[in-house]
């Protein structure tokens, strides 16, 4: 996951201006509105509600926006018909893509993603292509500054977590998936904060990317989760954090 938690960080460092303009609601909304629809309204009893709300609530988005897309998943009020599409390619340099999107259309989306693929210098694949790279597990960062090595390791093992490992200037905790609310849980009493917090599709291995082709990928990466359809974007690249200070400070 080299490189993965710095450009989490920053993504997530961004959203809070996106969330002004109203873009990075859009995409949540969805999120709320399936989940519901899914395993109903009430987050005590559907923990992937109770995630998307919680993601609803650090981008400060209103109480009624919240309440009005969890109406619409269980069909108190009428709403978009729409489904759960996972998307697989590659991009620059052979780094295998997941693309998870939330959609009422199929061939719109189809069409857009396969663009932006062929734009960036990827390819959109076929189903199963690149899914078997990828293993669902909670995933974690935390900056290094924040709490002593010792100190997170008990902390993370004690609450069922797997491992905790170096990025950089971050710390990356990695736990199986129904144990990664008891690890936030834990971390949020002893108040640890954390950069990035979510089920995440891991990468088991991973492409080392330079120069022109990295460069393509931040951006492919970019134009992808930009998208209002896109919910998440996984990838299994390796790029020097120099080059991702310097991509993000050429886009901003």
């Amino acid at each position: 996951m080299s490189g993965h938690s710095k450009w989490h960080s920053i993504k997530h460092k961004k959203a809070a201006a996106d969330s002004k303009r109203g873009k990075a609601f859009t995409g949540i909304i969805k999120e709320i509105t399936v989940a519901a629809r899914a395993a109903g309204g009430d987050p005590n009893f559907n923990p992937r509600l109770r995630l998307c709300i919680d993601k609803a609530k650090s981008v400060n988005m209103p109480k009624e926006n919240i309440e009005r897309a969890i109406k619409k998943g269980t069909g108190e009020l009428e709403g978009f018909t729409l489904e759960d599409v996972v998307y697989e390619g590659y991009g620059p340099g052979g780094a295998a893509l997941l693309v998870e999107t939330l959609t009422d259309n199929r061939n719109r989306t189809v069409g857009e993603i396969r663009h932006l693929f062929s734009k960036y210098g990827g390819n959109l694949g076929e189903a199963g292509s690149v899914g078997w790279i990828f293993h669902k597990r909670g995933y974690i960062v935390v900056e290094r500054a924040a709490v002593k090595e010792e100190e997170l390791i008990d902390c993370v093992l004690e609450a069922g977590g797997e491992d905790v490992s170096e990025d950089g200037t971050n710390w990356e905790v990695f736990t199986p998936t129904d144990a990664f609310e008891s690890v936030v849980t834990a971390l949020k009493a002893k108040n640890v904060p954390m950069s990035v917090q979510q089920v995440a599709m891991i990468p088991q291995s991973s492409v080392k990317l330079e120069g022109k082709q990295a460069q393509q990928m931040l951006k492919l990466m970019e134009v992808l989760e930009d998208h209002e359809d896109v919910q998440s974007v996984w990838a299994n690249f390796d790029i020097e954090e120099k080059e991702l200070e310097a991509a993000m400070s050429s886009s901003s």
